[in-house]
C-alpha cells in the first residue's frame, strides 16, 4: 500500500511539472509572438516615415530644378 501511494505521488508530481513545463513553453510562445508584432509595427513606422522623407527631398529636389 506504501509503494502504490507512493507511486502516486511520484506520478502526480511529474503531471504537475509537466503542465508547468506546457505553461512556461506557452507563455514564451506568446511573449515572441507580442516582440514580432512589436517590432513589425516598428518598422512599419520607419517605413512610413522614410517614404515621407523621401518625398520630402523629391519636392525639394523638384523645386531646386
Amino acid at each position: 500500500m506504501n509503494q502504490t501511494f507512493e507511486r502516486s505521488t511520484i506520478m502526480s508530481n511529474l503531471f504537475a511539472e509537466e503542465l508547468a513545463r506546457e505553461h512556461i513553453h506557452s507563455r514564451l510562445k506568446q511573449a515572441q509572438s507580442a516582440r514580432r508584432g512589436q517590432q513589425l509595427a516598428a518598422a512599419r513606422r520607419l517605413s512610413r516615415k522614410a517614404e515621407r522623407a523621401a518625398a520630402q527631398a523629391r519636392l525639394a529636389l523638384a523645386r531646386v530644378i
